[in-house]
């Protein structure tokens, strides 16, 4: 990890790869409505990383910075006072430079937000910054940079995570009240035509019954009919030779 980080390159690449690592770990692997890595902004530079945030903040740009060499130089211990006292100009030196850069590079009027963050992804260097250096975080405050290290920048972007689901939660809270409303005027119009429609089998229930107790009656009138027996049970035929036959 030495050799790696002693190589300026091989630091960016390694900032890059934990600021990734960490929008990764917040929003998932794949969120391009959330951030993206590498935009290519309208003034042609490009940000490690932008984080869509909902207005008032707005598109916020995310770009790595690893001021490495003068840092280890101030804490060594084991160079004279005048080597360390002149590696902490040099330092913030950097500090501020990577600053400006970021002021002036991501935040675009009209296009991005009106801050930027300063990713430092060693917490010791961060920590140095805000425990000894007022001067450098007063000075990022005024460029409207913001400096994070991998513990505060997870921080804030759990923050945005929450913000990001409330906010969706509230817009999916006021489609299902909007159908739910009409939901409600459906079943007016329901009821409604339900009501109708159980009277009109009500009346339509009525002339069945009533036909019903007509074909009874009918019924009855044919049977009566069909087994009347005649009441003269005794009738006199004449034959055709005149003889006389009783008939039942």
């Amino acid at each position: 990890m030495q050799d790696i980080l002693t190589d300026k390159k091989s630091r960016g690449t390694f900032g890059e790869v934990q600021l990734n690592n960490i929008l990764i770990s917040i929003f998932g692997e794949v969120n391009d409505k959330i951030y993206e890595i590498q935009k290519k902004l309208s003034n042609q530079y490009i940000a490690d990383a932008v984080v869509y945030i909902p207005e008032p903040v707005g598109t916020l740009c995310i770009d790595s910075k690893f001021p490495l060499e003068n840092y280890q130089r101030m804490i060594d211990k084991n160079l004279p006072e005048f080597d360390r006292l002149q590696a902490e100009k040099e330092f913030k030196i950097n500090i501020k430079k990577h600053i400006n850069d970021i002021s002036n590079k991501y935040i675009i009027n009209g296009e991005t937000s009106e801050q930027a963050v300063m990713f430092i992804p060693a917490e010791a260097i961060f920590a140095e910054i805000n425990a000894y250096h007022q001067d450098l975080i007063d000075y990022a405050s005024v460029k409207k940079v913001w400096l994070a290290s991998p513990t505060t920048l997870m921080s804030v972007l759990s923050t945005v995570q929450v913000i990001l689901k409330n906010i969706e939660r509230e817009k999916y809270s006021g489609i299902i009240h909007s159908e739910l409303n009409k939901l409600g005027e459906e079943f007016k119009r329901y009821k409604t035509r339900w009501d109708a429609l159980a009277k009109d089998i009500k009346r339509v229930s009525d002339d069945v019954e009533n036909i019903n107790i007509t074909s009874n009656k009918i019924e009855r009138k044919f049977n009566s009919i069909s087994k009347v027996e005649i009441e003269n049970k005794n009738i006199d035929f004449i034959d055709d030779i005149g003889e006389v036959e009783e008939i039942e």
